[in-house]
């Protein structure tokens, strides 16, 4: 199986301090043929992930590592995008001279609050509800690649409030995912969740399952490690979650369109 990683970050995220190269001699230690490296990003000033990403410096250590590592590591370049339905025109300006492979789109950020902040500020609300609409707000106009996380609310949320009843938001989610397919935008399976106590997928089995069920195809793996021993993790256990669900194909990205590659 060709093992990959479509989602991980270095030190050009505002919350990670991991050495892309380091990051790059790992992957090839353990085995992982591909990697994309997706950095935080956003336009919004009010918001932490602003203001973090140098793109001169970001390009040129991809292509140096490219470089570097040319036989025995596959780099891609891509980024993660906050909330892309918000401030379009200037995501537009902004990455229009990036020669992006892959873009992930997420919604961290919720009326200008984090989603543990946003939580903690408004109690009395329907959280998951909330987040839910927000990202469907996100995939009816963004331009993006894939959704990142799907369902990231309960990373912040299952300890407190729990996590959500999937038949509670079924409607919702069901809406998320035809606008999805019809739009061409596929889902990861995030596999941090299995590395906390959270321990499952990000999105959960049911809306993969839902998403295979409604015609969609596409589907990346991504760590969304922060560090550089991470790089990779749960590949395996992502490719068989896949499986269950009826997929047969996962997906790479090159210059921002899918290649599929079977499971």
């Amino acid at each position: 199986m060709y093992y990959f990683d479509y989602h991980h970050h270095s030190n050009h995220s505002f919350d990670s301090q991991a050495n892309m190269e380091d990051i790059c001699l790992h992957a090839i230690k353990t085995g992982v043929k591909e990697i994309c490296f997706t950095e935080h990003f956003s336009v919004n000033p009010k918001v932490p992930t602003y203001g973090h990403m140098n793109w001169v410096y970001y390009l040129k250590e991809i292509n140096r590592c490219q470089e570097k590592f040319s036989n025995k590591l596959t780099i891609k370049i891509g980024i993660e995008l906050c909330e892309p339905h918000l401030l379009q025109s200037e995501y537009k300006k902004a990455l229009s001279e990036i020669p992006l492979d892959f873009i992930l789109g997420s919604v961290h950020n919720i009326e200008q609050y984090t989603l543990r902040r946003f939580m903690n500020a408004f109690p009395e609300k329907d959280i998951y509800e909330a987040y839910f609409l927000e990202l469907y707000e996100m995939i009816q106009t963004a331009d993006i690649d894939v959704i990142a996380h799907f369902d990231l609310m309960k990373r912040y949320a299952h300890q407190t409030v729990g996590l959500y009843e999937f038949e509670k938001y079924k409607s919702i989610i069901t809406d998320i995912l035809k606008t999805a397919i019809k739009r061409g935008i596929g889902l990861e399976i995030n596999t941090s969740g299995w590395r906390t106590n959270l321990n499952e997928s990000l999105p959960s089995k049911d809306i993969l399952s839902l998403y295979r069920k409604l015609g969609g195809e596409i589907l990346t793996i991504g760590s969304d490690s922060h560090h550089v021993e991470t790089v990779g993790a749960h590949f395996y256990d992502a490719v068989s979650l896949a499986k269950e669900c009826g997929f047969t194909h996962i997906y790479t990205y090159e210059k921002r369109k899918p290649q599929a590659i079977q499971t």
